[in-house]
């Protein structure tokens, strides 16, 4: 690839952190940029379709947004008269295509109103907080466990900056693009995945600010062909940060299952996690305790390598419901590294048989909620 085209996808990037005021999405999947170039040394250039509602300030905006990129030191921005989203010229590279490394730094983009996924009953966030608890291994098997009791289910892997859901369950294609510019999400296992792990080569690191991680979770909402679902979930990095907040501003999140490890260092960070969603009015739905205890996978002893019951203690502080704990044991080491999650690779397994009975709970929780 070249230094040009290099340049033209990390621009894409930045423009795409923008909404247009007309359709909601973002100014280069709506159309209303195009014919995106390199016009010389450091300076790029692109079409502007703008409708009647203050088309400077788009473009004052949209200029500010290329400009944060490394290397653009000047910008021509040709501003068209016209409907917003009427599409001319080149089209610009779909979701996916202009997806790069590198460090990007775009403009803020205006708080949106949180929204109901089109097609998608309930969204719930999986979240921990810190990393090393296992989290992603608890979202793909509940996410299979759910799928296993006949609901239809998606997963979101909203782990920008450490995607684990491909290698969990062993798939690395890219997804592809429909006849109207959406992504199709990958089926695996009875779930449809979407990772930004599927866009970025094994070994691109994603360096991205804030603006863009919001751009890439906007993308996989309301980009990704869902579908209709009965359950989203959503695998967020640990933390407290631009994920978990962008998540909660751009749709309506019914509800956070908290993931933490028994000592004391998972669980002090776990309450801070708990406090940030109830605090973005988000319900906290509970706790699960993951690595409670390795069990033997030849006598059957328990080991409590982390300690015991640190869980539950929390929940009890927290007062959220404490969903139950999940061992270490050989099957889910084998059946990360395998690429098929331990619901599906080993269904009799204590580790199988403690996710699918934490999946019984989350769906009684949710439908207690909405009851």
């Amino acid at each position: 690839m070249t230094d040009e085209q290099e340049l033209v996808k990390h621009v894409a990037i930045a423009l795409r952190s923008i909404a247009d005021p007309a359709t909601g999405k973002d100014i280069v999947v709506s159309g209303t940029v195009s014919e995106l170039r390199v016009e010389g040394p450091g300076r790029v250039g692109f079409v502007l379709q703008t409708g009647p509602d203050d088309p400077a300030k788009l473009a004052d905006r949209a200029r500010a947004a290329a400009e944060s990129v490394d290397g653009v030191e000047a910008v021509n921005v040709e501003v068209r008269a016209g409907a917003a989203g009427a599409k001319s010229g080149r089209k610009l590279p779909v979701m996916g295509q202009e997806t790069g490394g590198g460090e990007e730094s775009a403009p803020k983009p205006e708080p949106p109103t949180p929204d109901v996924v089109p097609g998608v009953r309930r969204v719930v966030a999986v979240s921990s907080g810190k990393g090393g608890v296992g989290k992603s291994t608890v979202a793909a098997n509940l996410a299979v466990a759910l799928a296993k009791r006949g609901a239809r289910v998606g997963l979101m892997d909203a782990d920008v900056y450490g995607p684990d859901i491909p290698i969990m369950f062993g798939v690395y294609s890219r997804p592809r693009i429909t006849a109207d510019e959406r992504v199709a999400p990958i089926e695996s296992h009875g779930v449809k995945l979407m990772s930004i792990g599927f866009l970025l080569d094994e070994d691109t690191p994603a360096i991205w600010r804030g603006p863009i991680v919001m751009g890439i979770i906007r993308q996989f909402l309301q980009q990704v062909d869902w579908g209709e679902l009965d359950y989203l979930i959503v695998d967020l990095p640990p933390g407290t940060g631009d994920a978990q907040l962008s998540l909660v501003q751009l749709a309506k999140v019914d509800g956070a299952l908290l993931v933490t490890t028994p000592q004391g260092v998972a669980t002090a960070d776990v309450l801070k996690a708990i406090k940030m969603f109830e605090r973005v009015e988000v319900p906290v739905l509970g706790l699960v305790e993951n690595m409670s205890g390795f069990l033997c996978p030849h006598c059957g002893a328990r080991t409590d390598v982390f300690g015991r019951g640190g869980g539950s203690k929390l929940a009890a502080t927290a007062d959220v419901p404490f969903l139950g704990e999940v061992p270490l044991g050989a099957a889910v080491v084998e059946a990360s590294d395998s690429g098929r999650p331990t619901v599906a690779s080993a269904p009799d397994s204590p580790e199988a048989k403690a996710f699918l009975a934490l999946a019984e709970k989350l769906a009684a929780a949710l439908e207690g909620a909405e009851a």
